[in-house]
C-alpha cells in the first residue's frame, strides 16, 4: 500500500521540535516515545519507523514527535505536555488520539490533563502516574552511566530491565558492540529527560482525565513497575487495563498485538 512519509521540524519559541508522521488517513495518532528520545530523536526517520503501522494507514494518520532541542535544563514533564499542545496546533490538529510510551505516557497524561480539547483517546503504554520505587531503583544508575560516558553499560542495563528472558538470549549477542553504536554525541539531553522523570508526579490530577484511555503493561516490567499501570487505572475514570504476562518495559515491542490492540481500541465507537 503507498502512504505518505514526511520528515519534519516545528519552529518553538526557543528551540524546534523533530517529527515523523506517515500514513493518509483522516484520524489521528500522536505517538510520543520514551526516555531513549534523549539519545537520538525521530529526526528523518519516517520510512523506518512506519513499518510496524502500514497495516492501518489507509484510516490513520501516525504521527511521531522528539522533544523540543535543545531542551533546557530544569524543563518539567509538564512544560513537555505544553510543547505537545503548541506543536499538535501548529500542525493543524485540532484533535487525535494519543499514545505515550514510557516517559511519553508521563507527558500524555499531562496533555490530557492540561489540554482535553486536544486528545480524542489516550493510550499509555508501560508508564507510571509518579515517579516510584522501580524508577528510582534504575533511572539514577543510567544517569551515573551517562555521567561516566559508559555507553555500553546503559544500553545493557536498560535492555537487561526491559526485555523478557526469552528475548534477551537472542539479544545479548549483541552486547559486545552496544558500546559503539548509537552513542550521542553530548548526554546532556538524556539526562535533561531523565531528571524530568524524577521529578514526576501526576497522581493527585489524573481525575481530570475524561477521554477514553487504555493503559498497557507487563507483569514483569523492572523499569516503572507492574503496579503503576494499576494504580493508573484505579485513578483515570473509566480507563481499561491490560498487562501481559511473563512481558516486561519492553512490552510494545515484544507483544504480537500490541499494535493490533492499540488500534482496535482506537476504532471502538
Amino acid at each position: 500500500m503507498l502512504f505518505t512519509a514526511k520528515n519534519g521540524r516545528i519552529p518553538l519559541d526557543g528551540g524546534t521540535m523533530a517529527y515523523v508522521s506517515f500514513g493518509n488517513g483522516p484520524r489521528k495518532l500522536a505517538i510520543l516515545p520514551g526516555l531513549s528520545d534523549g539519545l537520538a530523536t525521530v529526526a528523518g526517520k519516517a520510512l523506518l519507523l512506519a513499518g510496524p503501522y502500514r497495516p492501518y494507514l489507509k484510516a490513520f494518520t501516525v504521527m511521531m514527535f522528539s522533544r523540543r532541542e535543545p531542551l533546557p535544563e530544569g524543563f518539567s514533564i509538564r512544560d513537555m505536555a505544553a510543547d505537545q499542545a503548541a506543536a499538535l496546533r501548529a500542525l493543524g490538529v485540532e484533535r487525535a488520539s494519543v499514545l505515550g510510551v514510557s516517559q511519553g505516557g508521563m507527558i500524555a497524561q499531562y496533555l490530557a490533563i492540561d489540554h482535553p480539547e486536544l486528545v480524542e483517546k489516550l493510550i499509555l503504554a508501560v508508564t507510571a502516574p509518579r515517579v516510584n520505587d522501580v524508577i528510582l531503583s534504575c533511572v539514577p544508575g543510567w544517569m551515573d552511566m551517562a555521567r561516566r560516558n559508559d555507553h555500553k553499560s546503559l544500553m545493557i542495563d536498560t535492555a537487561e530491565r526491559s526485555y523478557s528472558p526469552a528475548y534477551l538470549k537472542k539479544y545479548r549477542k549483541m552486547y559486545p558492540i552496544l558500546g559503539r553504536v548509537g552513542k550521542p554525541k553530548t548526554y546532556d539531553r538524556f539526562l535533561a529527560n531523565a531528571r524530568a522523570i524524577l521529578a514526576f508526579d501526576a497522581a493527585s490530577e489524573l481525575s481530570k482525565i475524561a477521554c477514553p484511555t487504555l493503559i498497557l503493561g507487563g507483569t514483569e516490567d523492572r523499569v516503572v513497575g507492574p503496579d503503576a499501570s494499576r494504580t493508573l487505572a484505579e485513578l483515570i475514570p473509566g480507563s481499561t487495563l491490560h498487562l501481559y504476562p511473563g512481558l516486561g518495559h519492553a512490552a510494545y515491542e515484544e507483544a504480537k498485538d500490541f499494535n493490533e490492540r492499540v488500534f482496535s481500541f482506537l476504532k471502538s465507537p
